[in-house]
């Protein structure tokens, strides 16, 4: 009876459940927080100019704040997902392979040498330290190329992850930055300001929009390579793509809050097991969810100790970390 109504329920059905759901959760992180506000309020500041003291915090800081959310979520989320396709490992994740530490130890260095840095320049770092993060750990995983398994380039990530956040952290102590390069690296979406939203997101915009472009070739090489050159893609040139749309929307989630992990590799499983596997339907679901599982992450993160905010990528973490035990234990079996 379950597989019957998955059949029948068609992937359009499925994409208009996904966005009622993000503008549930959208609604719901604007109203709930520390501050009392209303569904009156929030309509106020999202479709008029009224200015009152409820309505321009709303305007000016809990809303550039929740499309930061959107765009973070669905950023790791779409980069989860296509690392996960390239390399056919289940428990790839930008964050667990080295890319957000690669983008958080070229902040540290940035913030350490060049303190008048602008945002342009911070995000430009944090893009070349993510492909630097990627280049080491899969460096290092290609030491022995007939034993390269999904679980050892996890181990490779988190290793090079370690070491990278271990020197950014040495920068940041002996250059006596510490406070300035955590408010960047602690994982959270507070202080987002509409400038930084104007920077980041036409970047995250355009992998999102070239990773859909090529998600049908995405699907061929998550299932086999040797079929894929045999249709006549250029593999090698599709990889390479993808490989700098991964650099891009990591280093803009870097830049934008720092380093998050978890949120890449649990994303991509779940929307499988709504839309099946073929890539046109979970890129897309991908960042849906992924943007809708940030909103939800930072509201808890906002309301279950206020006035006091915990850290959203510990909460991330903390969903995250069994989620990972469990795709380790299944050996990605039904991936």
């Amino acid at each position: 009876m379950t597989k019957q109504y998955q059949l029948n329920f068609s992937p359009a059905w499925k994409f208009i459940i996904g966005i009622v759901m993000l503008l549930a959760v959208f609604f719901m992180a604007m109203i709930l927080g520390a501050a009392d506000t209303t569904i009156k309020d929030v309509w106020l500041a999202l479709s008029s100019s009224v200015k009152s003291d409820k309505v321009t915090l709303l305007r000016e800081i809990r809303l550039p704040r929740e499309l930061a959310g959107i765009i973070v979520g669905a950023a790791l989320a779409v980069s989860g997902a296509i690392m996960q396709g390239i390399t056919k490992n289940p428990l790839a994740d930008p964050g667990l392979l080295g890319l957000t530490a690669g983008g958080n130890f070229a902040l540290a260095l940035t913030l350490a040498f060049i303190p008048s840095a602008n945002y342009v320049i911070i995000v430009v770092v944090c893009f070349i330290g993510s492909a630097l993060g990627t280049l080491l750990v899969f460096g290092v995983g290609l030491i022995n190329p007939t034993r390269f398994t999904p679980l050892k380039l996890v181990l490779a990530g988190s290793a090079i992850s370690a070491f990278l956040t271990a020197v950014a952290e040495g920068i940041s102590i002996y250059f006596k930055i510490s406070k300035n390069v955590y408010m960047w690296t602690s994982g959270g979406l507070i202080g987002t300001t509409w400038s930084q939203l104007s920077l980041i997101t036409p970047f995250v915009l355009i992998g999102i929009f070239i990773s859909i472009f090529l998600s049908r070739q995405l699907t061929i090489l998550s299932l086999s390579e040797d079929v894929a050159v045999g249709l006549g893609q250029k593999t090698k040139y599709i990889k390479a793509i993808l490989f700098i749309v991964i650099t891009i929307l990591a280093g803009a989630s870097v830049a934008l809050v720092g380093n998050m992990a978890f949120l890449g590799l649990m994303i991509p499983h779940i929307v499988r097991a709504f839309v099946g596997p073929d890539y046109r339907f979970i890129i897309p679901m991908s960042a849906i969810f992924g943007a809708a599982f940030m909103l939800i992450a930072d509201t808890v993160g906002r309301t279950i100790h206020a006035p006091y905010e915990t850290p959203i990528a510990a909460i991330v973490a903390m969903l995250g970390l069994p989620f990972f035990l469990f795709i380790v234990k299944k050996g990605g079996k039904g991936y």
